[in-house]
């Protein structure tokens, strides 16, 4: 049953070692200090706006779980700390509910809890003719379709014909009258896909990239044979250079997912072009805490990516944007590889 698969999931990316064994590239960027930042950190800005929602944070808890009795106080706890903090959050795919009613209230949770929050519905592009249902099972910000063909292949019960999925896309764009993100789910968008999806009427896109939670990872914990999994653990584009490709490419948001663990990440990320950074593992085990834990959890991550900008003398996220950064070792290889100037993130400040 797909409840019993939620709770499997949960289970090992809590219990299990389930990350990337490689990294995400922002340990290979760095941010050029600036002596003279002539700025008062204490009145540094990290106010955003994403799809026409203000946030107190460019930080959206991107969707975990659901679909399981278990996951209601996950979401619940999850929930009340994206309201306190006024940030975004997404849920996790909302199918279980959509085939079995009787487990909506692991979703609804969310929004009964963070009225005013910018809140994201979920759907895998295989069951996209869920996405009016679960668009109506709550009030939603916007809709997730999620990708996922890594996990589908490695999965024992996967779905691997992916023939449709730009054409669900531009279909559930035109169809549902909320905003349509296209995300990945740990492997990463390129350049040619993202031009694709914004063409297809997606609002905005989260590269998900490689560096976090694998899930070939977390089917090998599944299936009988692990080989496959193991041999795909690390298969992806890493966060760093998916989320360089994308927003260079594109004119709608991105989203910097996958392996974002600490302010300083996010701070690269935003100065790489992303709106807005992505979380989700590191907050599952605070969760089970509950809100208080996550709560202090984002707030010390909001403080190292203030003392970031104050270090590169960024009074804003959009002077984050704006800063000077050094790219280097695979990540500078495989940006070049790509056809992007690195060179002309290290002089932005000149221009």
């Amino acid at each position: 049953m797909i409840s019993d698969r939620k709770l499997e999931h949960l289970k090992l990316c809590i219990h299990s070692d389930v990350e990337y064994r490689r990294k995400t590239g922002y340990e290979e960027i760095e941010l050029i200090h600036k002596a003279l930042p002539q700025i008062n950190k204490e009145k540094i800005n990290i106010k955003t706006e994403f799809l026409q929602k203000k946030l107190d944070a460019p930080i959206i808890i991107t969707g975990i779980t659901g679909g399981h009795p278990a996951s209601l106080a996950v979401n619940r706890e999850l929930a009340r700390a994206a309201e306190e903090l006024q940030i975004g959050m997404g849920v996790g795919s909302q199918r279980a509910a959509v085939e079995n009613p009787e487990l909506e209230s692991t979703y609804t949770v969310v929004r009964e809890e963070a009225p005013s929050t910018f809140i994201i519905g979920n759907i895998g592009a295989p069951q996209i003719e869920y996405a009016e249902k679960a668009a109506a099972m709550m009030d939603l910000d916007a809709m997730a379709i999620h990708l996922n063909p890594l996990q589908e292949a490695i999965q024992p019960e996967g779905d691997v014909n992916a023939t449709e999925y730009l054409q669900f896309i531009k279909k559930t764009s035109q169809t549902l009258d909320i905003p349509v993100i296209v995300k990945e789910t740990g492997a990463g968008i390129k350049r040619e896909d993202s031009i694709a999806i914004e063409e297809a009427g997606a609002a905005a896109i989260d590269v998900a990239g490689a560096g976090g939670t694998s899930w070939a990872a977390v089917e090998t914990y599944r299936s009988k044979d692990r080989s496959m999994g193991e041999l795909f653990w690390d298969w992806g584009i890493p966060t760093a250079v998916s989320t360089a490709e994308v927003s260079q490419s594109i004119k709608i948001p991105v989203i910097s997912s996958g392996g974002i663990r600490t302010g300083l990440d996010a701070a690269k990320a935003l100065a790489l072009g992303a709106e807005t950074v992505g979380i989700a593992l590191p907050l599952l085990k605070e969760a089970y805490q509950g809100h208080e834990a996550v709560v202090l959890k984002l707030q010390k991550f909001m403080e190292e990516l203030k003392i970031a900008m104050y270090l590169v003398g960024a009074s804003s996220i959009s002077d984050l944007r704006k800063c000077d950064m050094v790219i280097m070792g695979k990540t500078r290889e495989w940006l070049t590889e790509r056809g992007i100037n690195t060179e002309n993130y290290a002089r932005r400040s000149l221009s």
